[in-house]
């Protein structure tokens, strides 16, 4: 009976195991009150709990953490998510996050065409090498073109990357990506 009285006594949080504090409590080092936005469907939130997590910022970093809640976030078309997401699978984590450009092709694209211009430069650039999509001077063009359209600090280089490309595509090809140009500015108004 001396057992079972001793069993039902609260632990001191000294004589806890690591794992026992991790499943009765949040992360260590993530603001309690950001992740109970981001566990709320809040997509900012759940990009700042990524981020900590990929920059190991008051917890151990993790990779696989960090993809989880950004593609919460991306999965609800949020933009900053579909980057920080499409990001990760370019770069790679090292042994931890395999690096998947057909994955960060993907998620560039969603960001690309909800009119983000990084992820439509970026975008062209992954078309005109091949990378995690065919290999595609028109596509590297239409791409690079629409971000060469937006006013910024990179609007020089997509248009210069642009007119590279351009000596590689044929004139009826120019012609096809003006006019799908054309059509995708007349839909989305900047």
């Amino acid at each position: 009976m001396l057992v079972l009285v001793f069993a039902s006594l609260p632990i001191p949080a000294f004589a806890q195991t690591a794992s026992d504090r991790a499943a009765n409590s949040q992360p260590a080092g993530i603001d309690p009150t950001l992740l109970a936005k981001a566990s709320a469907g809040d997509a900012a939130s759940q990009v700042a709990v990524g981020e900590d997590y990929a920059a190991g910022k008051g917890i151990a970093r993790d990779y696989k953490q960090a993809a989880a809640w950004y593609r919460k976030a991306a999965e609800r078309g949020d933009v900053a998510g579909e980057m920080h997401l499409a990001a990760l699978y370019r770069d790679g984590g090292g042994k931890y996050f395999a690096r998947d450009m057909a994955q960060a092709a993907e998620w560039y694209r969603k960001a690309a065409e909800q009119g983000d211009v990084t992820a439509q430069g970026i975008l062209g650039t992954l078309y005109s090498m091949g990378q995690g999509v065919p290999l595609s001077y028109p596509d590297a063009y239409y791409w690079l073109d629409l971000a060469a359209h937006v006013k910024g600090p990179n609007q020089e280089k997509y248009a210069a990357n642009r007119q590279s490309i351009g000596t590689r595509i044929t004139a009826d090809d120019l012609a096809d990506v003006q006019d799908r140009v054309e059509k995708w500015l007349a839909a989305h108004p900047r």
